[in-house]
Formats: structure tokens, sequence, C-alpha cells
């Protein structure tokens, strides 16, 4: 496999079953912060909230392990709060919601949605043309045949009633959704990793500054 090849599963893969993940996220997050909040005058919505902050962060933590593949680089995993040494089972019951990581995970579960939709349909969409497409001379002559399907685009350029026109105007489409479907789906699976990226890791790497101030320290 190639390495156009490679990134072109890697990103259709990240699109298409990321679609499934996301509307999990956002299932999850919007029904239990709604129930959590509906409940929470009488005490009974915060454990909902604390558990759909723990469900948040486990499915965040599989957007993470995707990311990789496709930015190319390693991502880090934000640091949560943890459970104080003595704190009581109140305490350690709604740890989940503590630290802004775990609102920017439920943010996530929310926002990312429409993005990971986006992205699926146009990956989705892109395949659909080139493989239809380039293997329209298989079926299209039985399609230019039968008198409910219209002749489409070749109709628009003036081909009209001509079958030969019909099927070459189509396999030329489908050519052109070959052609573009890397960088096309390369822009999908960038558009839903971007958001994962900023919302959900911190740098793998430290920065320079601080590399070096911590290499000088060390040296001391």
């Amino acid at each position: 496999m190639t390495t156009l090849q490679r990134r072109l599963a890697i990103d259709t893969r990240y699109t298409l079953l990321g679609l499934p993940l996301s509307l999990a996220s956002f299932g999850v997050t919007v029904v239990g912060v709604s129930a959590g909040l509906g409940g929470a005058v009488a005490f009974v919505g915060l454990p909902v909230l604390a558990a759909t902050a723990a469900a948040s962060r486990h499915l965040a933590d599989l957007e993470r392990v995707a990311l990789p593949g496709v930015l190319g680089h390693p991502v880090a995993r934000p640091p949560y709060a943890s459970v104080p040494e003595g704190a009581g089972w109140f305490r350690r019951m709604m740890n989940p919601l503590a630290g802004g990581q775990a609102v920017m995970d439920l943010l996530h579960g929310i926002i990312a949605f429409p993005f990971a939709l986006a992205s699926f349909v146009l990956t989705a969409t892109w395949w659909l043309g080139a493989v239809a497409g380039l293997t329209f001379p298989i079926y299209g002559w039985a399609l230019a045949r039968s008198p409910v399907v219209g002749y489409g685009l070749p109709e628009w350029l003036a081909f009209y009633g001509d079958p030969t026109a019909f099927v070459i105007v189509n396999t030329v489409a489908g050519a052109l959704f070959a052609l573009t479907l890397v960088p096309v789906a390369r822009m999908a699976a960038l558009l839903k990793a971007g958001i994962a990226q900023t919302m959900l890791t911190r740098a793998a790497y430290p920065e320079p500054a601080v590399a070096q101030e911590r290499a000088w320290t060390a040296g001391r």
C-alpha cells in the first residue's frame, strides 16, 4: 500500500467510523446534562451529571486514540483532577466533574457532532461518486435504455437521447470524483480532527523555551 493509499484509508476510516462515536457522545451528553440539570435542585441530578462527565471522558479517550493517525503526530491527554486524599464519598462521586477538562469533554460531545456529520457526508459522497462513476460503463448502458431514467447532466449539456454521451459524461464525472478523493477526504478528516485536537488534547511535546529551561535546570 502506497503512502497516498494509506493516507486515504486512515482519513476515510476516521470520518466514517467517527460519526457513530460522535453520535453516541452527543446523545450521552445531551441526555445526561439535561437530566442532571433538571434534577440538580433536589441533588438527584448531581450523580447523573458526574456519570455523564465520566462517560464523556471515556468517549474523549476513544477520540484521542484515533487522532495521531490523522494528524501525523502524537497527542497528549490533558490532566484531569484527581481525588484529594481523604476525600469523602460525595467528593469522590463528583470528581469526574472537577476541572476544566471535564467541561471541555462535555462541550466537545455537543459541538463536534455537526462537524462529524459534515465530514461523514463529504467523504461518503466523494467515495460514492468515484465508485459509481468509474463503474458506470458496466451498468450505464442499461440505465440509458430505461424510459424512467433521465439523462441528467448529459441532457443539460445538450446531448439529448444519446446513450454514449450519457455513459461518457457520467464516467468522466466519476473520474473527477476519484481524482479529488484524496484531498477531499483529507480536508474532511482535518475538519473533524481539528475540533478534537483543540478541545481534547494538549501539546505532546513541551514548548521549545520550556524544554530549554528544563534542560538548563536539570544540568545545574
